[in-house]
C-alpha cells in the first residue's frame, strides 16, 4: 500500500526468503561459502569434501533459509540434492523422504502389498549413491530446522555417512538449524556425529552499521532512489529494537513505512518506529521515545489500509483468474513436486489472452518471453572484445574498433575482470557486465548481462535482448565476470597510508553519505587515508561481503557507487 508513496516497485521488507534481497554481509558470505564447501570442497564438484556434515546455525530470522535458497541456486551440475524441510520424522519416515527426494524407488513400493522396510530404503539409497558416484556425480542431503531432529534420527544420519567406496564417502549432509543444534551435538552420546562435522558456521545478528546498510540494500533492490526514508535516530532505534535480526528489521521497517504513509509522512522518525514496534512486537519493546506523541489515528488508517490491501489483492487474484489460466510450474531438478507452490484449478479461458500460449500471454503483457539458452549460444561471440563492444553503449561508451578497453581508458573507464562471482554478488553489485560461459570442453563464449530477476537473466545479443532461465544460465557460468567501471579522479591501484587528494575525498564523502553524516568540507589540508578512514572502509567492506583489508580497490568503489546510488547503469529488474 505504501510502495507508490515511497517510490518503490515492490515490497522491500517482505519476510519471504527471496534471494534477490539477500544482504551479503561478511558473515552471510562466509555462511554461503561453508554450504558450497559442503558440495564442491577441495576436490571439485564431483569429488566433494569426501562426506561428513556441514553445520550452519543462527538465531531465528538471521537469514539461514534465505542463504539456503541462494545455495540451491548455485548447486553445481552433476550434483543430486535432497532437501528435507520438516525433520520431525521417525527414522523410517526420514529414509522414505530421502528416497523420495532423490527419486529412488525402494523395493516393495510398486510390487507386493508390504511397505518397504528401513533396510529396503537404505539398500536402495546405497545403490543410487554408488551409481551416481560411478557416473561422476555427487549427492547432498540438506536438512532445514535440524534442531528438531530426534537422537535416533541423528544417529541414523551418522550411519548414512558410512556409505562409501574405498576412495570416498558417498553422501554429504548439510544441517541448518537454530543455536540449540550446536548444544545437541555437544552431548556425549552424539560425540561420534560431532567428530564428523567438517565445517561449521554460526550466523550472528547484524551490527548497527550493517543494519543501516541492510535497510538501504533492500530499498535499493525494491527500486527506491534518493535519501533513505528513515532519519538517523529512527535507524538507530530500529537496530536496537530489532537486535540486528534481519526478519525483525523487516517486520519493523514495513510497519513503520505503513504508518508514515498513513500519516502523510515521507520520512520515518523515532516516534513512528516506536509505535510500529508496539504493534509488531507487542509489549516486548513498546517503550516510548522521550517527548514522542502517540499516533493512533495514523495507525488506525494503517490497519484500514492493510484491510483494503487484502481486499484489493483478493480482487486482483480473482480478476487474474478470470483473464488467464496460470501456466504449470516447472519442477526444478532435485526438488520434489510437493514443494512447488500449489494452485487451485483455474476457470476455463474466456478471453483471447487467456487462450494464448505462455509466450503470447507474456507478449500481450509487454514482457519478453523466456528463451532456451541453448538457442542463443551460437549467436554469442567467442571473442571477448566483441562482448566489450556490445556492452559499451550500455555504459554510454563508443563501440569503437580496435582495443575496446584502450578506447574506454580514454574516457576514464577501465575494463575490470574478476573470478568467483556468485548470483547474489551480481545482484548486489547491480551493474551490467559480461559473463564467461563454458559449454563442455569447447572454447568459452561471452554473454552481455543487462537484466536479472529472481528467475531469469536478460542477455543482450547483437543489440537485441533475450530473457533466459537463470538456472539454465548457471549451468554454463562458473563465476567469471567483467564490467566497465569509472576510475575516481586520482585513483591509484594501491593507496598508501596518509594518501590524500580527490580519490580519498570521494571515498570519505560516500562513506559519510551512507552513515547519514554531512560530507567532509573541502579544506586547505585534504583528509588523509588514515587509520580511522581505513576502519570505516573495513566496516563497509564487511557489510558488502568483501575482504575487509581497508584498502579501497575497484570492488570497494563499485559497491560504494551501488550503495550511494551513483549515476551508473543498473541491471534491469523486470523482464521487459
Amino acid at each position: 500500500m505504501y510502495s507508490h508513496h515511497f517510490g518503490l516497485n515492490q515490497d522491500p521488507f517482505s519476510i519471504a526468503p527471496d534471494p534477490r534481497f539477500l544482504f551479503m554481509s561478511e558473515r552471510h558470505r562466509e555462511a554461503l561459502a561453508h554450504l558450497l564447501y559442503g558440495v564442491a570442497g577441495p576436490q571439485g564438484a564431483a569429488g566433494g569434501t569426501g562426506g561428513g556434515f556441514v553445520l550452519l546455525t543462527g538465531d531465528i530470522g538471521t537469514g539461514k533459509t534465505t542463504i539456503c535458497r541462494c545455495f540451491l541456486e548455485q548447486i553445481p551440475a552433476g550434483c543430486h540434492v535432497a532437501y528435507i524441510f520438516n525433520p520431525k520424522l521417525t527414522v523410517t519416515e526420514l529414509m522414505q523422504s530421502i528416497c523420495e527426494e532423490f527419486h529412488i524407488t525402494a523395493a516393495g513400493v510398486s510390487g507386493g502389498s508390504e511397505a518397504p522396510t528401513l533396510k529396503d530404503y537404505i539398500d536402495a539409497l546405497n545403490a543410487f549413491l554408488l551409481q551416481s558416484h560411478a557416473a561422476g556425480q555427487s549427492s547432498v542431503l540438506i536438512i532445514d530446522e535440524a534442531q528438531n531432529l530426534s537422537a535416533d534420527v541423528l544417529e541414523q544420519l551418522r550411519l548414512l555417512t558410512n556409505l562409501e567406496t574405498n576412495e570416498r564417502k558417498l553422501l554429504q549432509i548439510v544441517l541448518i538449524g537454530q543455536p540449540e543444534l550446536r548444544a545437541m551435538l555437544a552431548r556425549p552420546e552424539l560425540e561420534q556425529l560431532a567428530q564428523r562435522v567438517i565445517a561449521r558456521f554460526h550466523l550472528d545478528a547484524l551490527t548497527e552499521a550493517e543494519s543501516t546498510q541492510y535497510i538501504q540494500h533492500r530499498l535499493d533492490v525494491a527500486g527506491h532512489t534518493g535519501p533513505l526514508p528513515f532519519d538517523r535516530p529512527a535507524l538507530q532505534r530500529i537496530h536496537r529494537l530489532a537486535r540486528g535480526v534481519p526478519r525483525r528489521i523487516n517486520l519493523l521497517c514495513g510497519r513503520a513505512l505503513l504508518g508514515a504513509w498513513a500519516n502523510g509522512l515521507h520520512q520515518v522518525g523515532r516516534a513512528v518506529v516506536d509505535k510500529a514496534a508496539t504493534e509488531v512486537f507487542g509489549t516486548e519493546t513498546g517503550q516510548k521515545a522521550p517527548g514522542a506523541r502517540p499516533l493512533p489515528a495514523a495507525y488506525a488508517l494503517g490497519a484500514l489500509a492493510l484491510a483494503a490491501g487484502a481486499a484489493l489483492a483478493g480482487f486482483l487474484m480473482l480478476d487474474n483468474s478470470r483473464q488467464a489460466a496460470s501456466p504449470p510450474l516447472a519442477k526444478a531438478p532435485g526438488l520434489p513436486a510437493a514443494k512447488l507452490a500449489a494452485s487451485a484449478p483455474q476457470p476455463a479461458a474466456s478471453t483471447p489472452q487467456a487462450a494464448a500460449s505462455a509466450p503470447e500471454r507474456m507478449a500481450w503483457l509487454g514482457l519478453s518471453p523466456v528463451e532456451e539458452i541453448d538457442t542463443l549460444l551460437p549467436s554469442l561471440p567467442s571473442d571477448i572484445d566483441t562482448a566489450w563492444r556490445e556492452l559499451a553503449p550500455v555504459w554510454q561508451l563508443p563501440a569503437a574498433d580496435g582495443d575496446p578497453c584502450q578506447a574506454a581508458s580514454a574516457q576514464q573507464f577501465q575494463c575490470y575482470r574478476a573470478a568467483r562471482f556468485t548470483v547474489p554478488l551480481l545482484r548486489q553489485l547491480n551493474r551490467p557486465g559480461i559473463l564467461t560461459l563454458q559449454v563442455g570442453s569447447g572454447a568459452p563464449v561471452y554473454a552481455v548481462l543487462v537484466g536479472l530477476t529472481d528467475q531469469t537473466a536478460t542477455l543482450q545479443v547483437a543489440g537485441s535482448r533475450h530473457a533466459v532461465r537463470l538456472v539454465a544460465l548457471g549451468r554454463l557460468w562458473r563465476g567469471d565476470f567483467a564490467t566497465y567501471w569509472r576510475l575516481p579522479p586520482g585513483y591509484a591501484e594501491y593507496l598508501e597510508g596518509g594518501s590524500a587528494g580527490p580519490v580519498v575525498h570521494r571515498l570519505a564523502s560516500q562513506l559519510s553519505q551512507l552513515d547519514g553524516e554531512p560530507p567532509p568540507p573541502p579544506a586547505a589540508q585534504p583528509q588523509p587515508l588514515d587509520a580511522a578512514l581505513r576502519a570505516r572502509v573495513r566496516t563497509f567492506q564487511r557489510a558488502q561481503g568483501l575482504v575487509p583489508d581497508g584498502q579501497p580497490g575497484p570492488m570497494t568503489f563499485m559497491q560504494l557507487d551501488s550503495a550511494t546510488r551513483a549515476d551508473v547503469p543498473r541491471l534491469q529488474t523486470n523482464p521487459r
